[in-house]
């Protein structure tokens, strides 16, 4: 997201439960047996300013990305100079409570933040979302490509393993840009507690890991030096050093959002495209 996994509850009322209660009457959160695992992602009611600065303040990390929809703030992994994968639950709609709605959002209310620390060091708009028509609130089909309204120069960029899954035993490590709620600094990307792959999917895998709200869509990094994987959702509670059960979106499984990007990158539209598939019926 070591101890065992807290209570879990929905991020956005986990939040406010917080927010109402005194920083002296803070109790540590009570233990219980296999609790379900919740979207990883985070609404944000706080915007940031952005300074004009080049590119030239990249630095070998900032790959990992961090992705605002609306009121809505995930991370994301940029594996092209014009691409980003994150999860389809960030770039979802979202009802009046906060709820997960079945549609994807438009493009134009999404920009991706550049940069790790507290303060991006530049910004850039998406003109187009890739995602299976499943996975609006996690679980099958949690993947999207955001493909981007222009190429990013002098940012790295790194490669996601889409041959084969992530091995049971492997070793992993999420990386994104989620905050707990107790924890002591603001938001900027960290690497995750990891560990190594217990459960393969069909779509998907799972570890013991800690993540918190706003990690979602980061990525599950390999001793390789790959991507195997999405945050898509896990057990949390208030501290960012609770290891719990974590669930993570397969990518070799979803081959054909990776190649329906990579084609509106280059310039087709997307209503000339395919459906994708790979959703359950």
């Amino acid at each position: 997201m070591t101890r065992t996994a807290a209570s879990l509850v929905p991020v956005a009322a986990a939040l406010a439960a917080l927010a109402s209660v005194s920083c002296g009457s803070l109790k540590p959160f009570r233990v219980v047996d296999r609790p379900e695992p919740s979207p990883a992602s985070l609404l944000d009611t706080h915007s940031r300013g952005l300074p004009d600065l080049p590119f030239g303040f990249a630095r070998e990390d900032d790959y990992v990305v961090r992705v605002v929809a609306g009121s809505v703030t995930c991370s994301g992994t940029l594996i092209d100079d014009d691409q980003v994968l994150t999860a389809h639950h960030c770039v979802s709609e979202r009802d009046h409570n906060g709820d997960f709605v079945a549609q994807t959002v438009s493009p134009s209310k999404v920009q991706v933040e550049l940069g790790g620390d507290y303060l991006p060091w530049g910004e850039v708009s998406v003109r187009a979302i890739v995602a299976p028509p499943c996975g609006h609130a996690a679980g099958i089909g949690d993947i999207a490509v955001l493909v981007l309204s222009r190429k990013l120069i002098g940012v790295a960029t790194i490669t996601p393993r889409l041959d084969a899954s992530a091995d049971v035993g492997e070793a992993v490590e999420p990386v994104g840009f989620g905050r707990c709620a107790l924890s002591d600094d603001g938001v900027r990307r960290k690497e995750r507690i990891g560990g190594k792959v217990t459960d393969l999917l069909e779509s998907r895998f799972r570890l013991t890991a800690a993540i918190c709200p706003g990690d979602s869509g980061g990525p599950a990094r390999s001793a390789r030096g790959d991507v195997v994987g999405v945050i898509s959702r896990a057990v949390m509670d208030g501290s960012e050093h609770t290891t719990a059960r974590a669930e993570f979106t397969r990518l070799d499984r979803w081959r054909s959002v990776f190649s329906t990007a990579k084609l509106i990158a280059a310039g087709a539209s997307p209503s000339e495209l395919p459906p994708l598939a790979g959703c359950p019926r």
